[in-house]
């Protein structure tokens, strides 16, 4: 018996329209993120403390994931920033072309600093390109530090990690030295942010690295 291997790549599609979307951002000097994490890490919360350090130097508009509700997408919306909702209808994750369909349905002339908080998930979405300049991953203390070799195709593609909830790690047994073994042998140029949004620990350095990112894009727009 014959046995033909036939190798398709399936997110051909969205690698191309992701492409496009990519020179349209680059060409607007708009420096992109993609947010990831499982549901409860902490995404909606630590995005609302990005936009409080940063909304009156930097232009953002959030592009906000979800399922089927809009409340993360409201509570966004009250920081008085420019949000769109895409709801999936029980997809577990964004694509390419629903990033292109929500650029169209934004001010991105007035964009500097665009933020896709992505499904909560932390499987699917780490093999979409949504034309990012970074996957940036959110692991929460109360997730345990067994999550990078658990799901390790997230944090090998992520160019930073968020630890969330460092205020509650003296009630678990969350290791940051397993942590950082563990992270550091799937990915050893992950850059890595230790926050807690409740004591705003980490904030202004987090808040700090991507000011410089965006500064650093828009140059690149003008050089």
């Amino acid at each position: 018996m014959k046995q033909i291997l036939v190798k398709k790549n399936i997110l051909g599609t969205n690698d191309e329209i992701a492409r496009r979307n990519r020179a349209l951002l680059r060409e607007k000097g708009i420096f992109t993120i993609n947010m990831i994490g499982s549901p409860g890490a902490g995404k909606t919360s630590v995005l609302e403390k990005i936009i409080k350090s940063l909304k009156n130097e930097i232009n953002m508009t959030v592009i906000e994931g979800d399922l089927y509700t809009t409340k993360d997408a409201d509570r966004i919306e009250s920081h008085g920033i420019q949000v769109l909702q895409v709801n999936t209808g029980g997809g577990c994750h964004l694509d390419a072309l629903m990033i292109q369909e929500s650029l169209n349905n934004i001010d991105i002339e007035d964009t500097n600093f665009l933020i896709i908080e992505n499904v909560g998930n932390l499987v699917c979405p780490a093999s979409y390109d949504l034309s990012e300049d970074m996957k940036v991953t959110v692991l929460s203390i109360t997730e345990g530090n067994d999550k990078p070799l658990k799901y390790p195709s997230m944090f090998q593609r992520s160019e930073v990690l968020i630890v969330n909830k460092m205020d509650l790690i003296e009630y678990t047994n969350f290791s940051m030295e397993e942590l950082y073994r563990d992270i550091k042998s799937l990915n050893e140029n992950i850059k890595v942010f230790e926050i807690s949004c409740t004591t705003e620990e980490g904030i202004k350095d987090l808040a700090d690295f991507f000011k410089e990112k965006i500064k650093e894009k828009g140059e690149m727009k003008n050089a």
